[in-house]
């Protein structure tokens, strides 16, 4: 691969082969054991009531340590063929597959976004970078359990908006300037899926995520839905299993880059994970990048994830969906969960598996 290159190009090839990488199966490293082990697994794997759903309720953990796999369980129905609900995490993949096509020149992040969705004409300043950050000034109402009568998601996904997710979104009324207010939407997300289309043609958008993301990173199983529509649910229907999430998380990891090519710009995935300037801090809330959730302070607040280093950053999923990346570590971990009652905490695994991976 590396023969007829320069010197310096050839150094630079060299290193990447050097680099484990995932083909069509992942490389194994060494088992981690011990007792922090044993301590991350009574948090991750306590015993489990399906009856009552009470308590963390972990389907599946997996560590990988510079481009190989440490660690791996699974619990409940799930193994590691078994294409996992991600939930929101699916917001994060389509911010993934956008950066392809950022990648190809098919947009800016200024563009408006009525200029690749039609449907947001009486939102007409609203940039592609404001629905990545959330913060398009839609009235949106974000919940689930708590409010559903109220919930503008549990329309869109289950009741009068399902047919045409992005339309449903686009309906809704104004209640702040784009680009100056963050506010957690599944509708700013579905957005983003719905402009895509127009982005890279109606003929290629139905296998675009494969061609342009899953393929290149040997993920074979992944299954997203779309709406009636034909509008793939961004914020929501994305399955994959945990050892195809971590080569997102891994893509990530490394910049854009995977194996000799650059398949993600790296001014993108700084986008991704530059904290939203107009974002008010909440304690104990991970701050928001493009679509991606960052443990990084704002406000003066500290650290949400005081226990990870600064610089990890996460996709993460109701009911404990999470896949979070700590390049200085040379971390990517991937844990699914069906966690019901919130008892589960970000920082707590996090310090139990930092504690595990150490020599």
């Amino acid at each position: 691969m590396c023969k007829g290159l320069s010197l310096f190009l050839l150094l630079i090839c060299f290193t990447v082969q050097a680099e484990p990488w995932p083909g069509e199966q992942w490389p194994i490293g060494p088992k981690i054991t011990g007792p922090a082990v044993e301590a991350l697994e009574r948090y991750a794997f306590p015993s489990r009531d399906d009856s009552t759903r009470q308590g963390v309720r972990t389907d599946a953990l997996l560590i990988v340590r510079d481009g190989q796999i440490i660690y791996e369980r699974y619990a409940g129905p799930t193994t590691e063929q078994t294409p996992h609900l991600t939930w929101s995490i699916s917001k994060s993949l389509m911010a993934t597959v956008l950066g392809v096509a950022y990648g190809e020149g098919l947009f800016k992040l200024e563009n408006p976004a009525v200029q690749f969705y039609p449907p947001l004409e009486k939102h007409s300043t609203i940039k592609i970078a404001d629905l990545l950050h959330w913060a398009s000034g839609i009235d949106w109402q974000e919940d689930y359990e708590y409010a559903p009568l109220k919930s503008s998601v549990v329309a869109m996904l289950y009741t009068r908006g399902h047919q045409d997710m992005a339309a449903f979104s686009a309906d809704h009324a104004a209640y702040a300037e784009p680009g100056q207010a963050f506010r957690y939407s599944s509708g700013d997300s579905n957005l983003l899926a719905a402009a895509l289309k127009n982005i890279v043609g109606a003929q290629r958008y139905p296998d675009y995520p494969w061609t342009a993301l899953f393929e290149p990173l040997d993920i074979r199983h992944a299954v997203w839905e779309t709406d009636a529509a034909g509008t793939f649910v961004a914020s929501s229907y994305a399955y994959l299993t945990a050892r195809d999430l971590a080569r997102v998380g891994l893509l990530m990891a490394r910049d854009g880059r995977w194996k000799d090519r650059q398949l993600l710009p790296k001014d993108w995935v700084a986008f991704n994970r530059q904290p939203f300037s107009g974002y008010k801090a909440h304690q104990d809330e991970a701050v928001p990048g493009g679509q991606w959730w960052l443990n990084r302070p704002a406000d003066g607040a500290a650290s949400p994830w005081p226990d990870a280093p600064p610089d990890t950053f996460a996709a993460l999923g109701h009911w404990g969906q999470a896949l979070y990346v700590i390049p200085s570590e040379k971390l990517v971990i991937v844990r699914y969960g069906d966690d019901r009652d919130g008892s589960y905490r970000h920082n707590e695994l996090l310090k139990h598996v930092l504690k595990a991976v150490q020599p």
